[in-house]
């Protein structure tokens, strides 16, 4: 664990973390790293710590043991400077319903010392066109554009984003991520918290899990996806074949017309069902390889993983 101030280009450092309410142990011995210019994705179930671990890199929460630091500095310790560096967007934003968009920025700005100019932040986080709208006539997406905007109003160097698209529709929520993305061309550190499995594989470029207080996996989302876990290969069974002489035989299953094979040898078994087909003539309709995704991992985990003794 580097000293204040000496992170090594780390933005976050998280060694043996602890913290207990009462008798329940909410984190026991969490260790993670997030790298600067990163966008990191914190994931697991309710209970699992991490609003916990969230509320303690914030400063918000004093942890029972181990070492933390965010942008080389123990957040227990964080002074207002400090502060200036981080750039919050909570579950649920509160601005000024009366404001336009340009005033509620222009009036958050004045809390910095070196904020980002206000057109810039408008322009970032696409509400040009709402400029001079004021916030109670904003919509669901909207308004967390603009909760993202006062973010980024002071420059930040990390952000934390806490559940961002929580109740957007499918056009919002892909607008949102556009803007997420963005902020690491801008070389911001994204630490994010989600229940969107999709958001963290579509978003992050590294993602941890938590459950009962510790990370069980950590690593790129694809990484995660790959190894022991089962591809699933679908076609429509060809008319008149037994399904039981195709490369694969009885692992094949048929439900409704559709045949489908679950392997760990993908590539292998992808082979010899097309030079099957194609020795015959065949089309293999509707052919789908479906790999693991972060969701099944995620899930995989989160219901195998044993909790370790307190």
């Amino acid at each position: 664990m580097a000293a204040d101030g000496a992170d090594g280009g780390l933005a976050i450092e998280v060694a043996d973390l602890r913290k207990s309410y009462g008798s329940s142990a909410a984190v026991r011995g969490l260790s993670l790293d997030v790298a600067r210019g990163e966008i990191f994705a914190f994931l697991g179930p309710n209970g699992a710590g991490k609003t916990t671990t969230v509320e303690i890199l914030e400063g918000f929460r004093r942890r029972d043991g181990g070492d933390v630091r965010v942008l080389g500095v123990d957040p227990a310790r964080g002074d207002r400077a400090w502060r200036s560096r981080i750039g919050m967007v909570l579950q649920e934003g509160r601005t000024q319903p009366n404001l336009t968009v340009r005033e509620t920025l222009e009036l958050w700005s004045a809390y910095y010392p070196r904020p980002r100019p206000v057109p810039e932040i408008i322009a970032l986080v696409g509400l040009e066109e709402k400029a001079d709208e004021r916030a109670r006539r904003l919509s669901g997406g909207q308004r967390r554009r603009l909760d993202v905007g006062l973010a980024l109003v002071g420059d930040p160097e990390l952000i934390f984003l806490d559940e961002p698209t929580t109740g957007f529709d499918p056009v919002a929520r892909r607008a949102a991520w556009s803007v997420i993305a963005g902020l690491r061309e801008l070389g911001k550190t994204v630490f994010l918290t989600t229940h969107y499995l999709d958001e963290a594989q579509a978003l992050a470029d590294r993602v941890a899990i938590i459950k009962a207080g510790v990370i069980v996996a950590e690593g790129p989302p694809q990484q995660l996806a790959v190894g022991t876990q089962v591809t699933q290969i679908t076609f429509v069974a060809p008319a008149g074949t037994d399904v039981r002489e195709l490369p694969g035989g009885p692992a094949i299953t048929v439900d409704g017309g559709v045949a489908c094979v679950r392997t760990e040898l993908p590539t292998r078994v992808l082979a010899e069902l097309c030079g099957w087909a194609a020795a015959r003539g065949i089309e293999l309709e509707r052919l789908q390889v479906t790999r693991p995704t972060l969701e099944d991992v995620y899930l995989e985990l989160v219901e195998s993983a044993e909790a370790p003794p307190s």
